[in-house]
């Protein structure tokens, strides 16, 4: 599933491609996504600019001239592809990718300047799209149940410290909660706690402050340097542009299960365990608190 990283990368790529485009066209080739897409979709879109595109945690918000917000969340395996009519050629952000199956997983498709399509594929449907009104209102409603950006300053030690103490979850399922913070999902939280020297099981309420410290800083470097390197590309993540992402390069323990870890004097070996049946991977040796 495309995390926080993944989906500003998405963002920012969208952004170049299609931002102050107009929508001549919009056509539903299937409304059953997790949920169903709206009848007056196309009604809602069609001579509408594109005004600007936002994130929101691993929301994409696309807002348009009638003040409209298009969001859309890809779920496990969307992916948004841009096509350039002309040239027939073709842009993709690829998340589980199988060509053989693309033609037959785009369920909507919008077209802008009437050179550019934008097509949306999902082969599992796990994603949606919904459209939003854009007063203050409708967005703080739709999205209060989120907690802050983790690049945010309102994530920082005296909010996580805060809310840690609140909870009895283990600290990996907790960093996973979005009512917590969002963005985050099982890649990222493995590589933060590694990077934390902390235990994965350990439960948040027993955290001490000098590691919700290393969290908050481990957190915001691994986020800043993912974005950086355009992601992790797992099964084949592409930016818009075509290009994978190359974060995968520098995971210290997410899929290096056997493998010796990397932390200098360090003699252990990652383990592969599952919490809340999420594969979690780390060293038994260095994260042993």
């Amino acid at each position: 599933m495309p995390e926080l990283p993944e989906v500003e990368v998405v963002r920012r790529s969208l952004d170049n491609h299609i931002t102050g485009l107009v929508i001549d066209k919009v056509r539903v080739l299937n409304r059953n996504l997790r949920f169903k897409i709206p009848k007056n979709f196309s009604k809602l879109l069609i001579n509408q600019k594109i005004m600007s595109i936002r994130r929101k945690g691993k929301y994409l918000i696309i807002k348009l001239q009638n003040k409209k917000l298009i969001v859309i969340h890809l779920g496990m395996t969307g992916k948004i592809i841009i096509k350039y009519i002309k040239s027939n050629s073709t842009h993709l952000t690829s998340f589980y990718y199988d060509n053989k199956l693309l033609k037959k997983h785009n369920h909507f498709f919008i077209r802008l300047n009437k050179t550019v399509d934008l097509i949306y594929n999902d082969i599992r449907k796990f994603g949606f799209i919904k459209i939003l009104g854009f007063s203050r209102f409708d967005f703080t409603k739709y999205f209060s149940s989120l907690g802050p950006e983790p690049l945010s300053k309102a994530f920082n030690k005296s909010y996580l410290s805060s809310k840690c103490k609140q909870s009895k979850k283990k600290i990996k399922n907790f960093l996973m909660d979005q009512k917590y913070v969002s963005g985050l999902g099982n890649i990222y939280v493995n590589e933060i706690l590694f990077y934390s020297s902390i235990n994965p099981r350990k439960l948040s309420n027993k955290l001490s402050g000098d590691q919700i410290n290393k969290i908050v800083f481990s957190t915001k470097k691994i986020l800043k340097k993912a974005i950086q390197l355009g992601g992790s590309s797992i099964r084949d993540f592409n930016t818009v542009s075509g290009k994978e992402g190359s974060f995968q390069e520098k995971f210290r323990v997410y899929d290096r299960v056997k493998k010796s870890c990397f932390k200098r004097k360090c003699k252990g070996t990652i383990k592969k365990i599952y919490i809340s049946n999420r594969s979690t991977f780390f060293c038994p040796k260095c994260q042993n608190n």
